[in-house]
This record gives structure tokens, sequence and C-alpha cells, in this order.
């Protein structure tokens, strides 16, 4: 039977996979028709991501996707980085159960990155960092690092990450083999380094424009716009390009 909680862990997967994008609507009656179930529930599972920084409610707009600000983002990595190095620095040798279960983990990852689904190479990339806390004994940090690593994605997207997965998925392997060493020192430092190139990889440099995209959608047609330089329009005799409308919202009904 769904229940709130099935409801928070499909909306968290979906943002993971890069389903549900920064600022999405989360409509209590839409979720209910999709879930087929209460409102009840459906607020209850929102008001528990809220406490956990996955969503906010506006009286005027309702619940939505958070959309990190430049803060946010340098201090979400920066919990990661201190969760993880503290886990890895802390592990003791790990059992070949755990191992496998790394491994099986990469090869999946492996598999993603050889197909076309996006979404499943993103999920699983981000999954990476919670199936290793729980491969070094600590559920209580795996299920803290699933919220993190849910606000990171929605950072990567949010800032147009540059970060390659392919590269994600390699330092993911180099990460285990330092492990599977003993090598946690070298797995401490590759996994600081990791999480430094992925922050790295965002476009923080300019500060927050929340008019950015409405400042664009209303410049007068005779302004330049990419690719058409001022002045081109009275030359060539054409009309401006008008710009280009925003992307429509994003609804949980992709991953359903």
């Amino acid at each position: 039977m769904v229940n709130s909680t099935v409801i928070a862990q499909r909306i968290v997967e979906a943002i993971l996979a890069q389903r549900l994008a920064p600022g999405a609507r989360l409509g209590e009656q839409n979720l209910s028709i999709l879930f087929d179930c209460s409102r009840t529930l459906v607020r209850e599972a929102l008001m528990r991501l809220a406490a956990r920084g996955i969503v906010t409610v506006s009286s005027r707009r309702g619940w939505y996707v958070v959309q990190p600000s430049h803060d946010e983002a340098r201090e979400a990595f920066e919990a990661r980085r201190v969760i993880e190095m503290g886990l890895i620095r802390q592990a003791g040798p790990m059992d070949k159960a755990a191992l496998q279960r790394l491994r099986q983990h990469l090869k999946q990852e492996k598999a993603a990155l050889k197909g076309s689904d996006v979404g499943q190479r993103s999920y699983l990339l981000g999954d990476f960092h919670v199936c290793l806390a729980e491969c070094l004994g600590n559920q209580l940090l795996a299920d803290t690092l699933r919220d993190f690593t849910a606000r990171t994605t929605l950072i990567a997207m949010l800032y147009q990450s540059t970060h390659d997965a392919v590269q994600s998925c390699q330092d993911h392997v180099d990460i285990v083999e330092a492990l599977e060493r003993g090598d946690t020192e070298h797995a401490e430092r590759l996994m600081q380094a990791h999480i430094g190139q992925v922050q790295a990889a965002l476009r923080l440099n300019a500060p927050n424009d929340p008019l950015a995209n409405l400042r664009e959608a209303l410049a007068p047609l005779h302004e330049a716009t990419p690719g058409n330089p001022p002045g081109a329009a009275k030359k060539t005799g054409r009309r401006s390009r008008k710009p280009t409308p925003p992307a429509p919202e994003t609804y949980l009904g992709a991953l359903l």
C-alpha cells in the first residue's frame, strides 16, 4: 500500500534521476491522483521532505522542489565532504559481502553509461555514495547522505554542472579499489578530490539573479540575441528572433 514514506521516497528518487527539476511544483491534488491516495498522505510526505530540506511551501505557490542558493550549494558540498571523508576515515576492513555489493553497483554504473537512460545514470552515480555509507555500516549517515545527494543533484541541474559522468564513475572505481586494498587514507583523499571536482564543475561565478529569465524574455526585440548582433534586424529586413519560451514545468508523472 502507498504511504507517506513511499511517496517521499519516490520524489527523492525522481530528483536523483533528474526527473524533477529545481522549482518544480508538487501539487497535492496531482500527487494524490498519481499515487491513488488521499491528499492527507501526500501532505504528510511533503512535510517530511520539507523538514529534510528537499521541498518547500509557499502560501501562494504551494509545494515545490527547492532551488538552492549559492551559499546553500557551498554548504551542501561541505557537509558531504565532512560526512563521506569521516566515514572512510573511521572505516575498518570491509568484508567480502560489502565489497561485492560495491562492485555490483559499479557494474550497474558502467552499464548505464553505455545506455541512453540519463535518469538511470544520474540516479546510480548519486546512489553510489549512499551505497558506500551503507557498506561502511552506518545506515543513519546513509539516510542523511541520500538527502544531501538529492540536494547536490538539484544544484548540478540548477547551476549547469559540466562534470563528466564517465569521470565520476572512474572516481568511484578508484575509491572502491583503495578500500579493497585497505588503504583508507588514499580512499579518503580520492573522495575529497572527487567531491571537489564535482563542486568545481558548477557555474557558480555569477551572482544569483532571480529576474534573469524574465529580464531576457522582456528585452526589446531590437536588442541583440545570441547569434544576432545589434542592428542585424534592420539591415536584413527580418524581424528579430523572439525569445525562446521557458521549458514547461516538470511533474512527477515523468517518473510514474
